[in-house]
């Protein structure tokens, strides 16, 4: 007979959370009631001994019921109720049925009321729950069998018929009813499997469009770059400062690779990476305030690229401007300003198809739960604020 699993925390119970819930509560359910039906079935059973009740043989079959009671809740609360638990309780049941006219006194019998009956009762009702139809079914015919055959053997036909009945349907009511939640339980956990499915197939799409648009951030912020000044005509002729730059975006994308091939533990030192950022763009004035500070390695990477995305769009887009790069903590807050007096622009008129404020600063800094702050009118310069809201 297949066994109903123990309760347990293991990836299967985690996967089907619906059919873990069900297998917990008719675990502890039929362990919690044959512990009860066994206690208060033995001593209502040694408190009616009248003839002809034999004292010796109800006291040991008291006992072993007992006993067997005992063990099944403890067996079923710590390792599950399993098919040979489930046997050995039918098999004890149905035993004590057909002994009931040496167990059960007479005045008692009647009524559906003894404590075989309960016993019986308790029996159909777990086995219904803890083991598939095909194997609970005929063991609730059986009890119920050899219950009206002991009524019957103890000369009560009446009270044979009358418990065998509720024995059937208690069989039935029960079957039926274990089967409907078994059934809207699979659905339940088909449905709980298709959406973690669909969630794990989402988050690895939106890693892969992570990955791929801080990719093209990257390739903007460097080699797009460059490209555009040249086709923008601020190169004239051979440069040593075109030539300068192009070795820069070289080395800043295999230390991008190397960065993301390497795993990054621990705290790096921001003012550091905002210098080396500094020195990227040797043609641009820049004057640097900028305070020690230490953040993790992935926002340290999103602050100094979002930076150097800003100095970069100056050094296109304002020619002959200064800018100034700056590095405070406010308020808990990491917060590096880049400001430059250009002849500035209007941030709603940038057209969508722009990459450079939207994924190079706001969507890279979007990455690491901070944000970006662009304030700016023509004739006024230019300001970008990076704030990362977990600086000690």
């Amino acid at each position: 007979m297949p066994a109903v699993a123990a309760p347990s925390t293991s990836p299967t119970t985690l996967d089907t959370p619906a059919g873990g819930a069900f297998t917990l509560i008719f675990t502890r359910l039929p362990a919690l009631l044959r512990l009860t039906c066994g206690l208060v079935g033995a001593v209502v059973a040694l408190s009616v001994r009248t003839p002809p009740v034999e004292p010796a043989l109800l006291v040991p079959a008291v006992a072993a019921l007992t006993a067997w009671s005992v063990w099944y809740a403890y067996r079923a609360l710590r390792h599950g109720i399993g098919g040979l638990l489930v046997a050995g309780d039918v098999a004890a049941t149905t035993a004590a049925c057909l002994a009931i006219p040496v167990l059960v006194a007479p005045e008692v019998l009647p009524g559906e009321a003894s404590w075989i009956a309960v016993l019986a009762s308790t029996t159909v009702i777990n086995t219904q729950a803890t083991a598939p139809a095909r194997w609970s079914v005929p063991a609730g015919l059986l009890v119920t069998g050899a219950y009206a055959v002991g009524a019957h053997a103890a000369g009560n036909p009446d009270e044979a018929t009358a418990h065998a009945a509720t024995l059937l349907v208690q069989t039935a009511c029960a079957a039926a009813m274990t089967a409907i939640m078994r059934r809207r339980i699979g659905r339940a956990d088909a449905a709980f499997g298709a959406d973690q499915r669909l969630t794990r197939e989402a988050l690895i799409a939106r890693t892969a469009r992570e990955a791929e648009r801080r990719q093209n951030r990257d390739l903007h912020d460097t080699v797009l770059a460059t490209l555009t000044m040249v086709g923008l005509g601020a190169v004239a002729g051979p440069s040593a400062a075109l030539r300068d730059r192009c070795a820069a975006d070289l080395r800043t994308l295999a230390a991008l690779a190397d960065a993301r091939s390497a795993p990054a533990d621990g705290p790096v030192p921001l003012d550091e990476r905002l210098r080396s950022v500094r020195a990227r763009l040797p043609e641009l004035p820049v004057a640097a305030e900028l305070t020690p500070c230490a953040v993790p390695a992935p926002v340290a990477e999103a602050l100094a690229e979002s930076a150097y995305a800003a100095l970069s769009n100056v050094a296109r887009h304002a020619s002959g401007a200064t800018a100034a790069l700056r590095l405070v903590r406010v308020d808990g807050t990491v917060v590096v300003e880049v400001a430059d007096d250009g002849p500035g622009f209007d941030p709603a008129g940038v057209p969508a198809h722009r990459y450079g404020l939207r994924e190079s600063v706001r969507g890279r800094m979007s990455t690491v739960g901070g944000r970006a702050v662009v304030s700016s009118r023509p004739g006024t310069g230019t300001r970008i604020r990076l704030e990362w809201p977990g600086g000690d």
